[in-house]
């Protein structure tokens, strides 16, 4: 992982020792690729894919860049059973030893990562919702990933309040929430403040 960093800097062409940025950007790739396919199969399908890393394969892009995911197990159906249960494959075998390594090789906080998990779920689960006519399953699965702060007594780390903003577009104000956190990418060359960054100057004091 380390390499994969380090060549992924190359990429970005990031010359200072700061790689919190580096491992936000490489992890969006990573996220882009992993969680629409295997969130779409856990709340429409009601399916379960195994997530350990072990059983994962990752093919990568120039740079580093993660592509795809290949799983050569076909998983099972968990008709029924909880979001918790479906769920805690990716989460708690998958995604939180990958984060807790990004923390150790880089120092970026673990809210950074998990707000970068979140910005892939949420549109998946609310474009389920929507082509399934607002199915209850899928509700509870998006109230509990990304509404609900604790799991079972301890801190959900997708868990963030999201600001309300007003901004002017076209001359209209137009409502918008922003991110849950802020994905450093403004720390990168060449780049800024995306349109939704809490972080953004124009964003700091207009919260509604």
């Amino acid at each position: 992982l380390a390499g994969l960093l380090q060549a992924h800097a190359r990429h970005l062409r990031v010359r200072k020792p700061d790689l919190r940025p580096v491992a936000s950007a490489w992890s969006m790739h990573y996220l882009n690729a992993l969680l629409p396919p295997v969130t779409a199969a856990a709340s429409l399908l009601q399916h379960v894919f195994p997530m350990a890393p072990a059983q994962v394969w990752l093919s990568l892009a120039e740079g580093a860049v993660p592509q795809r995911f290949h799983i050569p197990h076909e998983g099972q159906p968990f008709p029924g059973a909880d979001t918790a249960a479906r769920y805690a494959g990716l989460l708690g075998e998958h995604l939180a030893p990958l984060f807790e390594q990004l923390t150790r090789l880089t120092r970026i906080a673990p809210k950074i990562l998990w707000g970068n998990a979140a910005r892939y779920l949420e549109p998946v689960l609310e474009q389920g919702l929507a082509l399934s006519g607002h199915a209850p399953s899928i509700a509870k699965d998006l109230q509990y990933l990304l509404h609900q702060p604790r799991w079972d007594g301890e801190e959900n780390p997708m868990f963030a309040v999201q600001r309300k903003v007003v901004r002017m577009h076209s001359g209209m104000p137009e409502h918008l929430s922003l991110h849950r956190q802020c994905c450093l990418y403004y720390l990168l060359p060449e780049e800024g403040y995306c349109g939704a960054c809490p972080l953004a100057p124009e964003f700091r004091k207009t919260a509604a």
